[in-house]
């Protein structure tokens, strides 16, 4: 039996890499998933060759080439592409125990590294450590393993985290349990120099420097695994951590022992007898834990022979001191530390550090595919494109224009100067206006509109009970799992809260978006008969207005004076109208930039210029992304101008107006036609402002259904993986209970009242992301502002 520990694999399970990869491709990549056959299928064919599972040092290639492959896999995808992985823990005793199961390559990534950790670590230990040249082999393995446990570390399990909840995180992938198992292939190699050294001769005191290392490394290892946490160092076997201990006080003693040897041959002979005493203590601790603990046989031997050798020459040594030296023997206290010699590292493969070094001759899978962060990258451009276009230049532009409508509104305008100007008739302002409502056919189109909204309000509702129904039916077949099967995990009120809260948060909007659209509603019942008589022939419209006599050539004062004022008035009107149409001119231009802007080939450029094989991030290429975005600042800039430009022309309609008003024959006749004008021209306005308000509506419901549509599939995704994890519990839970009874049998063991024995605490996942998980996020609408009918400006 030896007296080493090697590491055991992490069993894996078949996975459906081609499904998972094709769906990935063609719903978020502009490629076709054709293109990608020959890629996948290597990739299916590696994994079933690198994920370990065979001893043999031909293995070490293909795991190494894999997780090579797996780094520029992890370069074009992301981490989550519904794409399943399991694997048991290393140290599962039963081999029916649960695997976890994670839609995470990057689990791959780290699971793979552990194996071929592993994969070293068994190479070590099936050397013959009797000869020079195996031991210098199995220490070669187990610095190899250590610097593979090393790189996980601090090369994958970083990036584990950010995708994977740290509750689900498999026990075996922690930290603190890696980096034990680091610092006792150190311990093993370094006890491979230690036995080279002894049967080589060399001088005792260097042998007592590597032993006392060889004693400190595998004492940092038990050290290491007991801060881990308490399901993780219960996951081990049951004499993993006495094996440590007796390693520990093992060495210790048998670095004491040489370093006696050392201080006999110096003549410190009371020095002698101290080491002697703490080396007999320390060998005595170490075969007390290991016979107590069932450590394997051949480490018990080896502090046996110890402990009998230290105990023969401190027997040796008290004799010769009372008889002939007469030497005083010090305090533990009074004799110098042993220095330790460390004679091994942590060596990483060179194909972990370069994984270009150890593709083949088949290439990079997926080489030809735009990595995902690129991918990213873009997407979030044309979407930051998107909002600044509607924030910072298609709505403001809007509000400007409204903002002045509302001030002409208020002044009448220009409905008092047209009411003037054209005593008789309707100004063709007007008539554009109506003609626009007939063309449109303006009631039919806001009633339509009103049943469409209304249709797809009940429509996204429908979609959210149907989820809510999802989690209720997923809740009952809980609970009634529960009553057949205990189960240690979460009940459904509890597992699925962040679910319901997003619900809940739906629910919110849409209600208040059902609120806008009442408020809609009634405005349009407000202002029906008013737009519909806007759809009448020029001369029924006609007759609804009241003429009047006054007439622009009257020769008084008043009217002369009247006169100039009208005119300035008209001309401040048309600067506000080609202030208006710059403007609109302006907006036009910046989405025509929009619409053909293509950030793609610079984000090419960038990432040409990055390490091929690096995980990129959106991130990396904000420098771009800002310097595009850039092109739009003079849109927002003219914005700015034309802003400032009319309010000062409206101050100057406003005193120019008040002049206008107080100069004006009040004659009845012209101040009814100017109301009826105005009156008519307000409709107008709450006609554009019901179809702007509509038509947001509809965009609102349809982006709705939309998100909706993921969050129902996200609870069905949810609810099916709790299903099937219930399965398994029942199944697990059977097969122990079976096993119990036919155990109890077997002893003729009368059956037990006490409680049915308790399956692992793991959590198990199933497939399927924690619920704080941004797999379950979805673009989210924000609730819309309340609108108030008498606001003449309304946006959703």
């Amino acid at each position: 039996m030896p007296n080493h520990l090697t590491i055991p694999f992490k069993k894996t399970y078949s996975c459906h890499i081609p499904i998972a990869t094709r769906d990935y491709i063609r719903n978020h990549t502009e490629d076709h998933p054709d293109a990608y056959i020959r890629d996948v299928n290597q990739w299916k064919a590696l994994r079933d060759i690198g994920t370990g599972g065979v001893l043999h040092a031909d293995r070490i290639n293909f795991a190494l080439a894999y997780h090579a492959q797996l780094v520029f896999i992890l370069a074009k995808l992301p981490s989550d592409i519904n794409l399943e992985f399991s694997y048991a823990h290393a140290f599962a005793s039963n081999p029916s125990s649960l695997p976890v199961t994670l839609r995470s390559i990057t689990f791959e990534r780290a699971s793979v590294l552990f194996n071929i950790a592993a994969l070293y670590s068994q190479l070590a230990g099936s050397e013959d450590r009797s000869s020079q040249d195996g031991l210098k082999r199995a220490s070669a393995c187990y610095q190899n393993a250590a610097g593979v446990l090393a790189f996980l570390s601090e090369s994958a399990l970083p990036k584990l985290g950010p995708f994977v909840d740290s509750e689900n995180i498999p026990s075996d992938l922690n930290e603190d349990f890696v980096k034990s198992l680091e610092w006792l292939m150190l311990a093993q190699a370094q006890e491979c120099v230690w036995q080279r050294a002894v049967a080589d001769h060399y001088k005792n005191s260097l042998i007592a420097k590597l032993a006392a290392k060889v004693s400190s490394l595998y004492n940092t290892s038990l050290l290491s695994i007991r801060q881990a946490a308490a399901d993780t160092r219960d996951a081990l076997p049951p004499n993993w951590i006495p094996h440590l201990e007796t390693k520990h006080y093992h060495f210790n003693a048998a670095s004491q022992y040489r370093k006696g040897i050392d201080e006999l041959e110096a003549s410190r002979y009371g020095d002698e007898i101290q080491r002697l005493m703490i080396a007999e203590a320390d060998a005595k601790k170490a075969f007390n834990i290991a016979k107590r603990a069932g450590v394997a046989q051949a480490v018990i031997s080896d502090v046996k022979s110890l402990l009998d050798v230290v105990q023969k020459n401190l027997a040796r040594a008290e004799r010769d001191n009372d008889l002939i030296y007469h030497q005083n023997v010090p305090a533990p206290s009074g004799i110098p530390a042993i220095q330790e010699v460390s004679m091994v590292q942590s060596i990483v493969p060179p194909g972990l550090r370069d994984p270009k070094s150890v593709i083949g001759d088949d290439g990079i899978i997926f080489g030809e595919m735009l990595g995902w962060g690129a991918r990213e990258a873009i997407n979030i451009y044309n979407n930051n494109k998107g909002n600044l276009l509607q924030e910072k230049i298609v709505e403001p532009a809007q509000n400007f224009n409204d903002e002045a409508d509302k001030i002409l509104q208020s002044l009448n305008l220009p409905s008092s100067l047209e009411a003037l100007e054209r005593p008789v008739g309707l100004p063709p302002s007007l008539l554009r206006k109506a003609e626009e409502i007939r063309l449109e056919q303006g009631p039919t189109k806001i009633d339509v509109y009103l049943d469409d909204v209304q249709r797809l309000s009940r429509h996204v509702l429908g979609i959210l009970d149907e989820a809510m129904d999802i989690l209720d039916s997923e809740a009952s077949e809980d609970e009634a799992a529960r009553r057949e099967t205990p189960m240690n995990r979460p009940p459904s009120h509890e597992a699925n809260r962040e679910l319901v809260l997003k619900q809940k948060r739906y629910r919110t909007i849409l209600t208040q978006a059902a609120e806008s659209d009442e408020v809609v509603r009634r405005k349009w019942e407000e202002w029906e008969d008013q737009i519909s008589e806007l759809t009448r022939d020029e001369d029924e419209l006609e007759a609804l207005v009241p003429s009047s006599t006054v007439s622009m050539t009257g020769k008084a004062v008043s009217t002369s004076q009247t006169q100039i004022h009208a005119r300035t008035l008209r001309g401040l009107l048309e600067s506000l109208d080609d202030i208006r149409r710059t403007r609109d001119d302006l907006v036009v231009r910046a989405q025509g930039r929009a619409e053909s802007d293509d950030i793609r080939p610079k984000v090419l450029a960038a990432a040409a210029n990055l390490e091929q094989g690096i995980e990129m991030s959106a991130v990396m290429f904000e420098d771009v992304s800002d310097n595009e975005l850039a092109k739009y600042d003079k849109f927002i800039q003219g914005l700015t101008e034309g802003r400032k430009k009319q309010e000062e022309i409206l101050s100057s309609i406003k005193s120019t107006n008040d002049v206008f008003i107080q100069s004006r024959k009040q004659d009845p006749a012209v101040r009814d036609r100017e109301q009826a004008l105005q009156f008519l021209d307000l409709a107008y306005s709450h006609y554009r402002e019901i179809i702007r308000n509509l038509d947001e509506g509809l965009k609102f419901y349809n982006d709705m259904a939309g998100i909706l549509t993921n969050f129902k599939e996200a609870c069905k995704i949810w609810s099916s993986a709790r299903s099937r994890e219930a399965r398994l519990l029942h199944r697990n839970m059977a097969s122990l209970s079976i096993s119990d009874n036919a155990s109890d049998e077997s002893h003729e063991v009368p059956v037990s009242t006490t409680s049915p024995p308790r399956t692992s605490t793991r959590k198990q996942t199933a497939g399927v992301p924690t619920l704080s998980s941004a797999d379950w996020e979805a673009q989210e609408l924000a609730p819309p502002p309340t609108k108030r009918i008498k606001k003449t400006t309304k946006n959703r």
